[in-house]
């Protein structure tokens, strides 16, 4: 979907005022913030007012945001499909995040591995989030039990693995920028007990 410029000015100036509610910000906080003046604001929001780049620029500053965030255009990939990787009994669901962060909803069919080099240890924390099932993870000498709407999170510089217990489950990791990077120089090697993002 392609948005001409009215539809996307009407899109900035509701982000602007959605984002101000949000953060319990009344026109006059905002307006302080931005260093413009309250009805200024108000026309903004409101569309009696044109948009200026510079104005945006101090606006997304104020709110906390990126200019980039507040200017991006919907998208047609709201909906993604499963990636299937039947090598690895894993079915992951890929979820976009915020710069430096790697989101990964993952199906994990095959159990924690028994040999220890099948670990992994690189830079970087990760978060686990266990949506259904019973998950296992290996974490240096430990085995520690994750249970369906339970979470986990550990520095990654510890040897870790993670597997299923009792059948599927579903987790939802959440990776920084150095434990995502360790996985993408892991994900040529065979590590069928250790999933991907």
């Amino acid at each position: 979907m392609t948005q001409d410029n009215g539809e996307l000015d009407s899109l900035v100036r509701k982000r602007i005022r959605a984002l101000r509610v949000a953060q319990g910000l009344s026109l006059e906080e905002l307006a302080a913030r931005a260093k413009v003046s309250q009805s200024t604001l108000s026309r903004i929001e409101n569309g009696r007012r044109r948009l200026a780049l510079d104005q945006l620029v101090t606006l997304a500053r104020a709110l906390d945001t990126s200019l980039d965030q507040l200017v991006e255009t919907a998208t047609d990939d709201v909906v993604s499909n499963p990636v299937v990787d039947a090598a690895h009994g894993l079915m992951r669901w890929p979820i976009k995040a915020d710069p430096g962060m790697t989101v990964v909803r993952q199906r994990i069919t095959n159990p924690p591995p028994d040999n220890p080099s099948r670990m992994r240890a690189h830079p970087g924390r990760e978060w686990l989030v266990v949506l259904s099932g019973t998950a296992i993870l290996l974490l240096g000498n430990r085995h520690f039990r994750i249970e369906t709407n339970q979470a986990a999170e550990f520095p990654t510089m510890l040897p870790h693995a993670i597997g299923a217990e009792g059948g599927p489950c579903e987790t939802l990791g959440i990776f920084d920028r150095d434990a995502r990077r360790g996985h993408q120089r892991g994900e040529d090697a065979d590590k069928p007990n250790r999933p991907s993002p």
